[in-house]
């Protein structure tokens, strides 16, 4: 997919568990607060846009949906709707279909990002997707947590941050390939996932990885030009100048190593050009945003 004929926006969000009471799903709903939905509202045209939840990572897909619905509903938006694809099947259904071509906005909750790759993608609803993404200017799709994950072609789908040095300790699989370029981790700081982002890159250094804290997201426009929101920071892996990259020729469970691997630590307001992997940060008389 071309970047330069790219209409839609991207929204990935790094999630948000403040809201929970205890440590099961249950009670940590990956629930983003309304200064990151705000923007993915404004975005989306405002507060009479048509917005639909999709739950499918989660295991609790009844609890998430309602808790959008009542997030969404406090900031003032009237057409929210949940739909909850569980299956293959569910993606093909026609009622399901219709919601996604009628959307002004879809909403990736948290989960499991491989559920969403399972049961959405090579599907129509899928295909919808990526051709409203590609054509349509205002068409929004967000997503926070898992569904940020999701995005990417180049997908991770698991792996312990403690061993993430150690090769073969980070699992990737096929994403939904909105924005081939990236490769995005979740919970970045929280969960302390720097190695497993890191290997990541070390196996694909063409890609640029993207690190989101809780409460931090990035804007994405034409599938390049990246703007900061939220609380927290994005930490931007470019490897494209690795050296002693020797993931190739390591055998599984060996140590590795990395020089020359850049980082770059972005917050609010600042800005990144993915083809260019050029960063502009905000200037310091400038409001955040």
């Amino acid at each position: 997919m071309s970047q330069s004929e790219i209409k839609g926006t991207l929204i990935p969000i790094g999630g948000n568990e403040d809201k929970g009471m205890g440590s099961d799903e249950k009670h940590t709903l990956e629930f983003i607060d309304e200064g990151i939905l705000y923007h993915v509202v404004r975005e989306a045209g405002g507060v009479d846009a048509n917005i639909v939840v999709i739950p499918t990572a989660s295991s609790i897909p009844i609890e998430v949906g309602e808790n959008y619905m009542t997030a969404f509903t406090t900031l003032g938006c009237k057409n929210v709707t949940v739909l909850n694809i569980r299956s293959v099947k569910d993606s093909e259904k026609a009622e399901s279909i219709q919601l996604v071509k009628d959307a002004d906005c879809i909403m990736f909750s948290g989960g499991d990002q491989s559920k969403i790759k399972n049961r959405i993608g090579g599907t129509t609803i899928h295909q919808i997707l990526l051709d409203r993404y590609k054509n349509e200017e205002g068409f929004v799709i967000a997503g926070t947590s898992a569904g940020a994950m999701a995005m990417t072609n180049e997908m991770i789908a698991g792996g312990s941050p403690k061993d993430a040095f150690v090769k073969g300790s980070v699992t990737m699989y096929n994403g939904l390939g909105l924005i081939p370029e990236l490769i995005i981790d979740t919970h970045f700081i929280q969960r302390g996932r720097f190695g497993r982002v890191s290997q990541a890159v070390s196996k694909f250094p063409n890609l640029v990885g993207f690190g989101l804290a809780e409460d931090t997201g990035m804007i994405i426009k034409n599938g390049n030009n990246c703007t900061v929101i939220g609380s927290g920071m994005v930490i931007v892996f470019d490897g494209h100048k690795l050296t002693h990259n020797n993931e190739k020729v390591l055998e599984e469970g060996t140590p590795m190593t990395m020089v020359n691997l850049i980082v770059n630590i972005l917050t609010n307001g600042d800005l990144y050009d993915i083809k260019n992997r050029r960063v502009s940060a905000l200037p310091i008389e400038a409001d955040f945003i």
